[in-house]
C-alpha cells in the first residue's frame, strides 16, 4: 500500500501534534478485468500514516489502499472511523465479489468477420452471416441470455487492409474470426490469429497450402482446392485428353491451386503443357496477349482458375479471337458457378458467350432447410435486404456462424470464463505503443479450437464436420455444370469416393475403392459451337516446328534402319513400319528423320532413349529393345517384332536324296578313316601273330586275316 501523508509529526488536534481528525472516505470498486491497487488521499490528522492506518505520530492520519476487482458495475460506499477495523471487511467484500464474478456468464460475446464487402462472394456472405447471427440470438436453445455480436471489417481485396482489419477486430476482444474469403489474406491473418490464440474459421479460402501444420488455429468450412483439382484431373482423364493449358491468377490462390492440379494430373500420366499467370489486377490487354500466345500452341484444352468475374472477360476476348469454337475445350473451376449463381438477373449475352463451357460447383445437398432459406433469401431480395443471389459460399458463411455459436455455447458450459491476458512479447516490444498493447491473448483459445474441431451438425450446406487429419471440412463433392442454350445445366456429380455419376453423392452408398473407370458416367455435354462430339483437345499449329525423330545409324544389320549413301533419306524395316502406321493418322504430322550415329559403329541405344527423355528428340524409330529401365523414362509403341533370342541364317533350296547323309563325309575325312583302319589292323597283327596261329602263314593269308 502507498502511505498517506500527514501535516505534522506530534500528538494533537488539527495542525498540532495531537491525533488528527479523519475525514469520511469512500471506497469505490468498479468493473475491471484485472486486480489493481488504487491510491487514497490521507486524512487531515497529524503524522504520516502507512497503508494499514498507523501514523508516525500518536494521532496519526490514516492512509488506506483500496482493492478493486472484477465485478459487474458494483458500487460500494463504506464510511469508517478507523481503517484498521474496516480494511479486513473491505478485503472480505472484494473476495466475495471476485468469486461471484467468475461464476457469472458474459452478457455478450464478440466474433470478428473479415471479408471484402463489395465482392461477388462478400455480398452474399455478409447477408447470410447477419441472418445467421439473428437466428442464433433468437434461438433460446443456444447461448442462452448471451448475445452474439458480429464485428465486421472490410478487407477490400487487399492483404494490407485485411491485416489492418484483423487488428481492429482483435482489439474488441473477439473469441473467433470468421473469414477471410481470400486465400492470400488468410495467410496473413492466420499468423496474427496464431499469435493471439484466436480460432479462425474461413468460409471461402480454398488454398490447399493453408494447412493445420503451419496454421494450427485455422479451419475452413469450405472445400479445399485439393479436392477441386482432383475432380478437374478426373474430368480431363474422363474425356481422354492428355495435355491442358492452365490460366490462373498470380497469387497464393491461383499458384497453389494450379500446383495441386499439376500433382493430380501427374498421377494419371497427364500434364499441364503451358501455364499462363495473370496479374491480380488484370485487364483486357493482359488477357489478349496471353490468349494470342496460347493460340499458336497445339494444346486446345484450357483450365481457367481465377477469381469471380461478373464480366467474364477471358471468355469475351476468347470469342473475339475465335477461340470459342468446336476445336477448343474450356473448363472452369468453381469461380464460374459462383459468379453465375450470384448474378441477378442473368445476362443473355453472357450466357451466349459461355456456350459450351464446362465448370464445377461445390455440391450442396438438397434439403427442406435449404429450400426454406432460399425462399427467405428471395424475400430479402424483394425487400432490398440482399443485393445478389445466393451462392454456395453464402451457405457456407451461414453455417460458419452456427458452427462458431455452437462451439462458444459448449465452451461457456465447460469453462464459463472468457478472459484475455496481455501478450508479454507485445508489452516488451511496444511498451509505449498503446495500440499494440490492446491486443490480448484469448486464454480459452486452445479449448475453443478443440471444441470447433468436434463440430458435427447438419447445416444448410449439408454435413458440417471437420476431418481430424487435415482439419478441412468433410467433402461433399462437386456438381459438373455445362452452359447450353442460354441455360446452366447440371450434367453430373463428382465425389472423392465414387468419381463421376449422374446421381448426387448422397444417393450413392459405395466404398471409396469399389468403383472403376467403367462406372463413371456423365450426361451429354454440349461443347463450344453447339456440338456434342467430344473435341480432340489438340491441333497441329501451322507455325510449330516439325517433330524431330531420331533414327539409329547402324554399321551392322542395316536392314532395320540406315541412311542411303550420298543422301539424308532413311530406309529399312523400321522406317517402313513407321510410314505404314503414319498413314492411319487422319491428319498431317510434319516431321524430320535425323540419323543418330556415324555409321561406322553401332550407336548407344540408351543414349538415344535418354535424348528422347531430355526432349532433344521428340521420338525415335528403330530396332530399340523394350527393357525395364527404358520404360521408366519414355513411352514405347506396341512391339512390331518378335522378342527373344533368335538366329538369323540364309535359306538355300536343295534336292532331297537318299545319299544326303554322305554329304558331311569329304575326301579328307575318307582318307582319315582309311588311314585309321590300316593303323588299327597293323597294331592288331603285331599283338596277335606270335600267340595266335591265325595270324601266321604266308603273307597273303596274314593280310586277309588282319583286314577282315
Amino acid at each position: 500500500m502507498e502511505d498517506g501523508d500527514g501535516d505534522g509529526d506530534g500528538d494533537g488536534d488539527g495542525d498540532g501534534d495531537g491525533g488528527g481528525l479523519i475525514k469520511q472516505k469512500a471506497i469505490e470498486i468498479f468493473y475491471s478485468p484485472v486486480v489493481n491497487v488504487r491510491k487514497m488521499e490521507d486524512g487531515d490528522g497529524d503524522g504520516d500514516g502507512d497503508g494499514d492506518g498507523d501514523g508516525d505520530g500518536d494521532g496519526g492520519g490514516d492512509g488506506l489502499g483500496v482493492i478493486s476487482g472484477s465485478t459487474h458495475g458494483c458500487f460500494i460506499v463504506v464510511t469508517m472511523k478507523h481503517s484498521v477495523v474496516v480494511l479486513p471487511l473491505v478485503v472480505l467484500i472484494w473476495v466475495f465479489l471476485n468469486g461471484c464474478v467468475y461464476c457469472q456468464t458474459p452478457a455478450g460475446v464478440n466474433v470478428g468477420a473479415i471479408f471484402t464487402f463489395n465482392s461477388v462472394i462478400g455480398r452474399a456472405a455478409r447477408v447470410a452471416m447477419k441472418a445467421a447471427v439473428a437466428d442464433v440470438n433468437a434461438d433460446p436453445k443456444i447461448l442462452k441470455d448471451i448475445k452474439l455480436n458480429l464485428i465486421e471489417e472490410d478487407a477490400n481485396c487487399s492483404a494490407f487492409m485485411g491485416s489492418v482489419g484483423a487488428f481492429k477486430v482483435l482489439e474488441e476482444e473477439v473469441v473467433a474470426i470468421i473469414g477471410p474469403q481470400s486465400s492470400a489474406i488468410a495467410h496473413m491473418i492466420s499468423e496474427i490469429a496464431n499469435g493471439l490464440k484466436v480460432p479462425q474459421v474461413s468460409f471461402a479460402a480454398t488454398d490447399p497450402t493453408l494447412s493445420a501444420l503451419q496454421f494450427p488455429f485455422f479451419l475452413r468450412t469450405t472445400q479445399s482446392d485439393f479436392y477441386q483439382m482432383a475432380a478437374m484431373a478426373d474430368l480431363v482423364d474422363f474425356y481422354g485428353w492428355k495435355e491442358v493449358i492452365a490460366i490462373f491468377i498470380d497469387d497464393d490462390y491461383g499458384r497453389n491451386g494450379i500446383a495441386a492440379l499439376d500433382d493430380e494430373l501427374e498421377k494419371k500420366s497427364l500434364k499441364i503443357s503451358h501455364k499462363f499467370p495473370l496479374p491480380i489486377q488484370f485487364d483486357v490487354g493482359n488477357i489478349t496477349d496471353m490468349l494470342n500466345k496460347s493460340k499458336v500452341l497445339s494444346t486446345r484444352v484450357y483450365i481457367v482458375h481465377v477469381g469471380p468475374d461478373p464480366r467474364f472477360r477471358i471468355f469475351t476476348i476468347a470469342q473475339k479471337l475465335e477461340m470459342m469454337t468446336n476445336k477448343y475445350v474450356w473448363l472452369a473451376t468453381d469461380w464460374l458457378s459462383t459468379t453465375l449463381d450470384s448474378l441477378t438477373p442473368m445476362s443473355q449475352t453472357s450466357l451466349h458467350i459461355l456456350q459450351g463451357v464446362v465448370g464445377l460447383r461445390q455440391h450442396i445437398p438438397d434439403s427442406s432447410r435449404k429450400r426454406a432459406f432460399v425462399s427467405r433469401w428471395k424475400k430479402m431480395l424483394q425487400e432490398g435486404l440482399a443485393s445478389s443471389e445466393l451462392n454456395t459460399y453464402g451457405f457456407h458463411a451461414y453455417d460458419t456462424v452456427w458452427a462458431v455459436a455452437h462451439s462458444i455455447d459448449k465452451f461457456i458450459k465447460e469453462d464459463g470464463n472468457i478472459t484475455f491476458s496481455p501478450n508479454d512479447m507485445l508489452l516488451k516490444m511496444n511498451s509505449t505503443d498503446r495500440q499494440m498493447s490492446n491486443l490480448k491473448v484469448f486464454d480459452g483459445g486452445s479449448l475453443l479450437h478443440r471444441i470447433l474441431l468436434q463440430t458435427n451438425f447438419t447445416g444448410l450446406s449439408g454435413k458440417v464436420q471437420f476431418n481430424q487429419d487435415n482439419r478441412n471440412i468433410v467433402s461433399d463433392g462437386y456438381d459438373v455444370i455445362n452452359i447450353d442454350q442460354m441455360t446452366v445445366h447440371t450434367v453430373g456429380y463428382w465425389s472423392n469416393s465414387s468419381g463421376f455419376s449422374v446421381l448426387p453423392p448422397e444417393n450413392l452408398k459405395r466404398d471409396q475403392n469399389s468403383y472403376s473407370s467403367l462406372d463413371q458416367k456423365l450426361k451429354n455435354v454440349t461443347w463450344p459451337s453447339g456440338k456434342t462430339e467430344t473435341p480432340r483437345g489438340w491441333e497441329i499449329a501451322n507455325n510449330e516446328r516439325p517433330l524431330r525423330i531420331g533414327v539409329p545409324y547402324r554399321a551392322s544389320f542395316v536392314e532395320f534402319a540406315t541412311v542411303l549413301p550420298n543422301s539424308h533419306k532413311m530406309q529399312g524395316y523400321c522406317i517402313d513400319v513407321f510410314n505404314a502406321s503414319r498413314k492411319y493418322v487422319p491428319y498431317d504430322v510434319p516431321y524430320i528423320l535425323e540419323p543418330f550415329g556415324d555409321g561406322h559403329s553401332n550407336p548407344n541405344y540408351y543414349e538415344l532413349v535418354q535424348m528422347v527423355a531430355n526432349e532433344v528428340f521428340d521420338a525415335a524409330v528403330g530396332d530399340i529393345a523394350i527393357v525395364t529401365n527404358r520404360t521408366k523414362i519414355v513411352d514405347f509403341s506396341q512391339p512390331y517384332a518378335t522378342t527373344g533370342l533368335v538366329i538369323v541364317a540364309p535359306v538355300r533350296n536343295s534336292k532331297s536324296s537318299a545319299w544326303v547323309f554322305l554329304k558331311p563325309f569329304t575326301v579328307e575325312m575318307w582318307c582319315v578313316i582309311g588311314a585309321s583302319f590300316v593303323v588299327i589292323a597293323v597294331v592288331i597283327w603285331i599283338l596277335e601273330h606270335r600267340v595266335n596261329k591265325d595270324f601266321r602263314g604266308p603273307p597273303k593269308r596274314q593280310l586277309i586275316t588282319m583286314f577282315l
